[in-house]
């Protein structure tokens, strides 16, 4: 019995720390979606890309003339450049996220390339014979939008046929998202087919390290499956999406760059990777247009934080991106708890500290159970010894006689461990909340400790020392110590004795190159631990 429980504790330590490795995530289908077939693309294009008589659009030759300049527009938020070739997206830099903590840090810069050709946004009209590269007349020189206003970017670009495409961007002074509404006006005297296609860019940078806590990389959601690619997924060829796509966009661990589909007007996404470049190109379905007419092919935009309570206001279910794995449905609440108690207290560390006194307080009924459970098994002891030595020889008997001894005298023998177990859930989806948090993000605590999201490295600073290494992840040690030589011995043997006194020392090397603010609840999860100990051990004498 006592091998089961070294087992079942080693097994939950690996749980918590291989569950990135160990545990599947939830389905993220990476097989090509196959076409939903004539029927759906209909409906789709009733649904959103409409086609509407109007007088012929007022053709503008001298546009595509003109050299191609910049258009500054400036939110609360961000600041964002747009640009009159094509009506493409240049720039947006995050007003109130840095790439660094502390003063010195620069505001995120979520889009930004210098090479036109790869600008975002622009627009192919397949067969309208539209130049995307083409300048094009604008109905503003650049603007700013205040707080709960709004404002609209209109592009209107023209084809070598006389066609003209206008981009409308709707601007929120609050908002990290804008609309877009796309339209094709046929002012030629024959019908004309054909589709747009919206291309999104992102710079794949070669230097930024990948790791199961980091992500970076397209990502689209379609029907209930969200699909997250690496860079390395697109060596063999695109990726093809046509069935109910919600999204698509680029993601890293704390931003991300969306289409979001208004009214199944995305028809198809082609993912793939051009020269150190990954290109999400989003396609509307088939549009048919008699003369005169005009399709209109909406879709809104989102360019900021992956911050939880921001992307489910956004609707569409782009708050999937943030994956909390198995245990969401106890991780988000967490999640909410955290940033609820942030409001009154202005420190992220102290509400991670209330949170974890709170899980401490609700367990303690377990917590007591197991430590009773233990003492008892500590008191029988002598008597399971002497039955092995009595049963030496026959283990069916050995066995039959614990399980009596165990039945006389009412203890359980799993009781010592049930309870951590039905706790993991709760600790495996603290730690998912803590490990994919902006919250965090250059989230000061106090003293020394500056970024909750970051490794504590005080001692490497101090003396120049060539790895990560903090004052907080051995106080973490130190206290795992200390729980595991108050906890009751059970019998078991020296050699398992041993391995369970090391595992306070492979926690604090494994906990170096943890986010600070995931050691702090652990560490005082420790303490909180040893303090109920303390008081379990008086009880139960």
């Amino acid at each position: 019995m006592e091998k089961r429980v070294v087992i079942a504790i080693i097994l939950s330590i690996a749980v918590l720390y291989g569950y990135s490795y160990l545990v599947p995530q939830p389905p993220k289908k990476e097989a090509e979606v196959k076409s939903q077939g004539q029927a759906t693309a209909g409906k789709a294009a009733t649904a959103s890309p409409t086609a509407v008589p109007v007088s012929p659009a007022p053709v503008i030759p001298q546009a595509g003339m003109a050299p191609a300049r910049d258009i500054n527009v400036e939110t609360d938020l961000y600041h964002a450049v747009f640009n009159t070739r094509g009506g493409t997206l240049k720039s947006l830099v995050l007003k109130k996220y840095r790439d660094t903590g502390g003063p010195g840090g620069k505001p995120i810069t979520l889009v930004g390339e210098k090479d036109p050709q790869y600008l975002s946004l622009k627009t192919e009209a397949q067969g309208f014979a539209f130049d995307p590269s083409i300048s094009c007349s604008v109905n503003s020189d650049g603007f700013t939008v205040g707080q709960g206003d709004k404002r609209e970017l209109e592009f209107t670009c023209s084809s070598i046929q006389g066609n003209t495409l206008k981009k409308g961007y709707t601007i929120y002074g609050n908002s990290y998202s804008i609309d877009l509404k796309q339209q094709v006006v046929n002012t030629s005297s024959a019908n004309q087919e054909g589709t747009l296609r919206l291309l999104l860019y992102h710079h794949v940078d070669p230097l930024v390290k990948e790791s199961r806590f980091e992500e970076h990389g397209p990502v689209s959601m379609t029907g209930k499956d969200v699909v997250l690619l690496k860079a390395k997924d697109l060596e063999k060829g695109p990726k093809t999406y046509e069935k109910e796509i919600l999204w698509t966009g680029y993601a890293d661990k704390y931003f991300l760059e969306s289409v979001i589909s208004v009214n199944g007007s995305v028809g198809g996404v082609v993912i793939r990777s051009d020269k150190g470049y990954i290109e999400n190109s989003i396609s509307s379905v088939k549009l048919t247009l008699h003369p005169g007419e005009t399709a209109v092919v909406p879709y809104k935009l989102y360019f900021g934080p992956k911050d939880l309570d921001i992307l489910k206001a956004q609707g569409s279910q782009l708050e999937q991106i943030i994956d909390l794995g198995w245990f969401s449905a106890v991780a988000k609440p967490l999640l909410f708890c955290m940033k609820y108690l942030y409001r009154y207290v202005h420190n992220y560390g102290i509400a991670i500290i209330i949170i974890t006194v709170v899980i401490k307080i609700l367990f303690y009924p377990l917590t007591y159970k197991s430590y009773k459970s233990m003492k008892e098994m500590q008191k029988l002891q002598p008597k399971m010894a002497a039955l092995k030595e009595k049963h030496k020889n026959d283990r069916d008997a050995m066995n039959k006689a614990v399980m009596e001894l165990y039945k006389t005298h009412k203890v359980n023998p799993l009781g010592g461990c049930l309870p951590m177990v039905i706790q993991m859930p709760i600790f495996i989806a603290l730690y998912r909340a803590l490990m994919s948090s902006i919250e965090l993000r250059h989230a000061p605590f106090m003293f020394w400790m500056h970024d909750l999201s970051a490794p504590d490295v005080l001692f490497s600073h101090m003396f120049g020392l060539p790895f990560t290494l903090g004052p907080l992840p051995l106080l973490m040690g130190a206290s795992m110590f200390a729980q595991q030589k108050m906890t009751p011995s059970t019998g078991m043997d020296p050699a398992q004795a041993k391995m369970m006194m090391a595992l306070p020392l492979v926690f604090t090397v494994m906990f170096l190159n943890m986010p600070t603010g995931l050691v702090l609840y652990w560490l005082v999860n420790n303490i909180l631990t040893i303090a109920q100990q303390m008081y379990i051990n008086k009880q139960l004498k």
